[in-house]
């Protein structure tokens, strides 16, 4: 070792001195051997923790600048900010300006799976940086910015000032359009509804899978979102007339709005207090707003009568705003599962309470029940008996629409929708309380058995009559297809295959069943992840990737009405909406690259179907093949969750877990932790993982297919853009740290004499760790298949190979060796603690187990009771009768928190940070 290893620029000359190597020993392996560099560094005392974390800042440094440029290349937020103009033909009729501004361009939701990957420091540096196209000045602040507890509030903030930029954007569109309109056509200009963008959040609503929210939040959510549009509305008309006679209506019904709010934000468990709450919020008050409908009329007429073209167009945009928002600061999406559904309907089968409700018998009973049901009145206190948590979603959107916003539509998500009785069920439920005409249920299709069978399941629904009386009740047929399930368990290209192939079959189902007179939204919760939104290509490919133009045109060829809709997640997402200029910058870029309605799509993957239907196949069998396997199944577990720092309110476990055993099932992790564990691996195995292996025997005939087909380029971006970023080296240097092997022959011939004792400990302990040969065997499979992957890729004219350069290669690869350095300090210093007495049924091989399976902050805990650092002192009690034993002053384990718990504990910390840069290089959190 001849550089000092004391700058990333160092780090990187010596991974390129140590990758020559392979090609003199191929199973050598360059980043598992400068991850031992920095450990003997570290062990010897040549480099110390407080230099490692220099090191950790500058890789912290880099990731945020890499984030800024791959967030300015796609939404190029410097740029011009007129999509009106630039979006416009010089003959086009008001007719069809008309219709393409009144027609949403996407309709937006704000969602918060755990992707709050950034500090907020580091958010807003980013952020700001790509607003001016700076670069980021870290300071030693902006590495180190504390991480805030990412609570269910902090989420529902976090998405509110999003949303509110977004709001921003969308009426700067809208007034430039009326400005256009009023330059062309100057007579029928003010007749102009512009719509250009919707917005929803689930952020508070979502009761798929978690216990910790309670039905008042998601309504003291609902009146704090209130207050806050309702007070921006008023801003908005006080720039325009600050005497405006509207203005002191707003006021006081935000006020109205925030009152409730705080009135539903304590404990309503007890009757008296729920009692209080709700009578103050359902009683009569010339304060409280439920519909806007008299003020956007009579903003409407104020701008007809006014003769100033500006002050007319600001009028309408207000008006617009209400319009597309109502009485809240987005529309909302519940969330249920079918099971919970199941167990709401059950309640409700009198005659037959045990009725199989997948069966053919309960649509039959269930078409009888919605015929014959009498709508109930419900209050507040139904809400607070009821138990059903199904039943609950279906009464507190009851109480919104009557209390706190009639006008605005509310979806109701079902999860794990299998059934077209389950759809039937949630539609017995709208209409038992009175909120059939407002509320959209929507099935969610993720599973793999959900979306091969989803075509039957649409086909089914499509053709009851009672559905189809409720879709022309809502004007749309509403679906949910989810790319999280589906891209951990059938692998994102394959996912993204199958959900665009359920689409088509939904415009299928559509136009064979007479309901091409209302609109298909569909939304795509595709998220932030590589393969479900993360397209560092472009913003078209983000956009194109969940709906791809194949897909679309099935509707356009129908006459069918497309409402597409798609999520942004959490902080990642969040980033595009993070101020004015880069919300701005996204809503351009999504009116510019939508693409526009077609009714032929000739791409020749979806007319070669002998070699497009065989390549999906296969890769989605080797995907399987995965999820089947122990040996993947146990190396994404290997170290259980502690590679990711908690991003999110949501557990990252399954609910159901309650014991961290040490044999994690794949599937009790989440899908975007999973994603993640990937990504901190080293290798985005559910998106490169098959593509290779379907391609063996038929490179050349797959190639000329896949660049012959804008959908295939595509897929094959998304695939070279992660192969890019992938190190099966890495993967397998993750295993070595478990190699008893390895911990034995690291003293030999003296080289570290010092480190001999702890050496042999791990050793012997790590004889019976199965974890070493998982990441061998895991990473020659993946091998073999990578192999087949640049054969295919070496087939692609130069035109189409696309990836990252190598010095990003070389930043990713420096912070994988200095957390393997920082892990083996960690596991020496484990094994060097003396040892202790069992306690609470954990053992000192407990605790080694925790640290080995980074569950470090249980290790920290058991260790800080077995070696506590302060005692109570007989001065601590005021006894009356004397006593001289124990001795006054007792010595706490201050040298082994100082030598041993302190420094696992720091080690850990840096590990966290070098885990968001290597995110931040990938592009997102999952």
């Amino acid at each position: 070792m001849t550089l000092p290893l004391n700058s990333i620029e160092h780090l990187s000359q010596r991974l390129q001195e140590l990758h020559v190597r392979t090609r003199e020993t191929p199973l050598f392996n360059p980043v598992f051997q400068l991850g031992l560099d920095l450990s003997r560094g570290l062990e010897s005392g040549t480099l110390d923790l407080d230099g490692l974390e220099a090191l950790v800042e500058e890789l912290e440094c880099a990731s945020l600048n890499a984030r800024t440029s791959r967030l300015s290349t796609l939404i190029q937020p410097t740029g011009p900010q007129d999509a009106v103009t630039a979006t416009s033909e010089d003959d086009e009729s008001f007719e069809t300006f008309q219709k393409r501004w009144e027609t949403p361009s996407l309709h937006a939701v704000f969602t918060a799976h755990p992707t709050f990957l950034m500090t907020p420091k580091q958010t807003q540096a980013v952020a700001d940086a790509a607003s001016n196209g700076a670069k980021i000045d870290c300071a030693k602040e902006l590495s180190g910015a504390a991480r805030p507890q990412v609570t269910l509030d902090y989420e529902h903030g976090e998405a509110m000032a999003a949303i509110a930029h977004a709001q921003t954007a969308r009426s700067a569109i809208v007034r430039e359009v009326y400005e256009h309109a009023c330059g062309c056509w100057p007579k029928q200009w003010k007749i102009l509804r512009p719509l250009p963008f919707r917005f929803a959040t689930w952020v508070g609503y979502d009761m798929d899978g978690r216990t910790d929210i309670a039905w008042y939040t998601s309504i003291r959510f609902r009146l704090s979102e209130k207050a806050g549009r309702l007070a921006r509305y008023a801003d908005e008309l006080a720039e325009i007339d600050s005497g405006h006679a509207l203005i002191e209506v707003l006021r006081v019904a935000s006020e109205h709005a925030a009152a409730s709010a705080r009135d539903f934000a304590g404990d309503l468990s007890e009757p008296k207090a729920l009692s209080e709450a709700a009578n103050r919020l359902t009683a009569d008050d010339p304060a409280k707003l439920t519909t806007l409908n008299a003020l956007i009329a009579q903003l409407e007429e104020e701008a007809e009568c006014e003769t100033e073209n500006a002050k007319a167009a600001a009028l309408l945009t207000v008006a617009s705003a209400m319009r597309a928002d109502g009485l809240g600061m987005a529309h909302v999406h519940f969330r249920v599962n079918a099971k919970q559904l199941y167990n709401a309907i059950r309640v409700h089968l009198h005659e037959s309470p045990q009725l199989d409700l997948s069966s053919k018998g309960a649509v039959a009973t269930l078409r009888g029940m919605l015929a014959d049901v009498t709508p109930k009145q419900t209050n507040f206190a139904s809400l607070a008996i009821e138990s059903s948590t199904a039943t609950r979603q279906f009464l507190a959107m009851a109480q919104i629409l009557q209390h706190i916003d009639a006008d605005t539509p509310i979806r109701m998500l079902v999860a794990e929708c299998e059934q077209p009785s389950t759809i039937l069920a949630a539609l017995y439920l709208a209409k038992l309380f009175g909120i059939d005409g407002k509320v959209d249920v929507s099935p969610l299709f993720e599973t793999e058995e959900a979306l091969e069978h989803g075509g039957r399941f649409l086909e089914a629904l499509c053709a009851e009559e009672s559905y189809q009386e409720y879709a022309r009740t809502r004007g749309r047929v509403c679906i949910q297809t989810g790319f999280s399930d589906a891209g951990r368990f059938v692998g994102q290209i394959p996912a993204s295959l199958a959900i665009e192939r359920l689409q088509g079959r939904l415009a299928q189902a559509m136009k064979r069943n007479k309901l091409t007179d209302v609109a298909a939204l569909i939304f795509n919760t595709h998220g932030e992840s590589m393969g479900r939104g993360a397209h560092p290509s472009s913003f078209a490919d983000r956009l194109t990737w969940p709906m791809s133009p194949w897909a679309r045109s099935r509707f356009h060829r129908n006459g069918i009405e497309l409402e597409p809709e798609v999520s942004f997640q959490g902080g990642d997402g969040y980033l595009f909406f993070a101020n004015d200029t880069l919300a701005r910058a996204t809503l351009n870029r999504i009116i510019a690259d939508s693409p526009p309605p077609s009714e032929v799509c000739d791409d020749p993957l979806y007319q070669r179907t002998d070699l497009s239907l065989d390549f999906y196949r296969a890769i989605r069998a080797h995907q399987r093949q995965h999820l089947h396997s122990q040996t993947y199944s146990r190396a994404v577990t290997a170290f259980g969750l502690g590679l990711l720092n908690s991003t999110g309110s949501r557990v990252s476990r399954r609910q159901s877990d309650i014991s961290a055993d040490r044999d994690m099932n794949l599937r009790q992790i989440r899908a975007i932790p999973h994603n993640s564990i990937l990504q901190q691996l080293g290798y985005p195995v559910n998106i490169i993982a098959g593509i290779g292996s379907a391609a063996d025997g038929n490179y050349e005939e797959l190639s000329a297919l896949l660049v012959q087909s804008e959908r295939g380029r595509q897929l094959m971006r998304l695939a070279q853009t992660s192969n890019a970023l992938a190190s099966i080296k890495t993967v397998a240097a993750q295993g070595e740290l478990f190699n008893s092997a390895y911990w034995a022959s690291r003293p030999y011939r003296g080289t570290e004499p010092h480190l001999s004792g702890a050496c042999e400990v791990l050793a012997e302990y790590l004889t019976k760790d199965d974890r070493t040969g998982v990441f061998r065997r895991l990473a020659s499979r993946l091998r073999v298949d990578a192999l087949k992957l640049h054969r295919l890729l070496d087939q692609l004219p130069d035109e189409e190979r696309f990836g990252f350069d190598q010095d990003t290669r070389r930043m990713i690869g420096a912070a994988q060796a200095l957390r393997l350095a920082l892990m083996q300090h960690m596991f020496l210093r484990a094994v060097s603690v003396p040892a202790f007495s069992r306690a609470n049924d954990i053992s000192r091989e407990d605790v080694l187990e925790m640290v080995f399976s980074l569950r470090i902050d249980d290790a920290l805990a058991q260790l800080r009771r077995a070696f506590p650092v302060e005692f109570p002192s007989p001065s601590d009690f005021a006894m009356d009768a004397p006593a001289d034993y124990p001795d006054a002053e007792t010595e706490g384990y201050d040298a082994i928190t100082r030598d041993y718990i302190d420094p696992i504990e720091r080690a850990y910390a840096l590990m966290l940070r070098l885990s968001v840069a290597i995110a931040n290089q990938f592009g997102a959190h999952g």
